[in-house]
């Protein structure tokens, strides 16, 4: 009995204490919300959610009033300014552009039994000289309790929503940057394989195989279409005396040395023997070999 008794009487000292405080703090600071004039001060404030008891929140207030500097008589306390906060011992710091701020800030002190609302109350800076202030207005901030009940969860803040992305311009650049692309991939090719085809047709063989065909290889014109071929790759007229010269010129010739050899033997025998041997070769597949040859060596 007398423990219960006791520990009734520490739990309504405890209360009286934080009423008592917080009648304190209100009746110190005539910077309610409700009383206090309007802001003056630039002044970047905390989140106004999500903090637990324990948790530190900062104001910046830069010390500017009225487009000048702001020497102000004195930093304030650090005291209890609620039953909720304490303010802990200001900072002054300057930034990049050579502006002043202050930096105040206070950390929670009490666990409320459920989500609760409650506001940062309004002060004021006093000048060096006495005749100006600034005055920073009430802030609110929400508290959580350490384990929230099945009730906490509505009032909770809501989500933020997700910013809607305008697609519209990127699908446009996809579709140009791809349009462009293609037509540059196109234009390439397309260049390539003129070059190749100009390069080819002015190869000698690419010349005689195109004629050959053309002509047939029966007829005279596809042996004397060789022999020009034979004639462009030596840089003179070729016969089978000349033939070291052509061999000593396209060295890559050599392995088609008795099929070259062959033809011109059965060429002279055509145009001024007594014509072609049964078992004459084919002067298409040896433009053909010798055209291959000749493209492998492009490369």
């Amino acid at each position: 009995m007398r423990r219960r008794i006791a520990r009734a009487l520490a739990v309504a000292i405890v209360a009286l204490g934080i009423c008592a405080a917080e009648e304190s703090v209100r009746a110190d600071s005539p910077a309610d919300l409700d009383v206090a004039p309007p802001s003056n001060a630039t002044v970047e404030q905390p989140r106004p959610f999500g903090y637990v008891v324990g948790d530190l929140l900062a104001q910046r207030v830069l010390l500017e009033l009225n487009g000048h500097a702001f020497e102000p008589a004195m930093s304030p306390p650090a005291e209890r300014v609620s039953a909720w906060l304490e303010r802990r011992p200001a900072r002054l710091a300057s930034a990049p552009d050579g502006r002043q701020w202050l930096t105040v800030e206070y950390q929670i002190i009490n666990a409320p039994q459920a989500l609760t609302r409650v506001q940062i109350p309004a002060w004021q800076l006093k000048s060096k000289a006495g005749t100006d202030a600034l005055r920073i207005g009430g802030w609110p901030i929400s508290i959580a309790p350490l384990a929230l009940g099945p009730g906490d969860l509505d009032a909770l803040r809501p989500d933020r929503s997700t910013p809607i992305i305008a697609t519209e311009p990127i699908q446009r650049r996809i579709v140009i940057g791809s349009c462009a692309l293609t037509a540059t991939l196109a234009v390439w090719l397309g260049w390539w394989l003129w070059r190749n085809r100009r390069a080819s047709a002015a190869q000698p063989f690419a010349s005689a195989l195109r004629e050959i065909r053309k002509v047939g290889e029966a007829s005279p014109e596809a042996w004397q279409a060789l022999h020009r071929a034979f004639d462009r790759t030596a840089g003179h007229v070729t016969q089978s005396a000349t033939l070291p010269s052509l061999f000593q010129r396209a060295p890559q010739l050599a392995p088609m040395r008795v099929s070259i050899e062959q033809f011109f033997e059965q060429s002279s025998e055509r145009f001024f023997g007594a014509g072609l041997p049964r078992d004459a070769l084919s002067v298409r597949a040896l433009c053909t070999q010798l055209r291959r040859i000749e493209k492998s060596n492009e490369r």
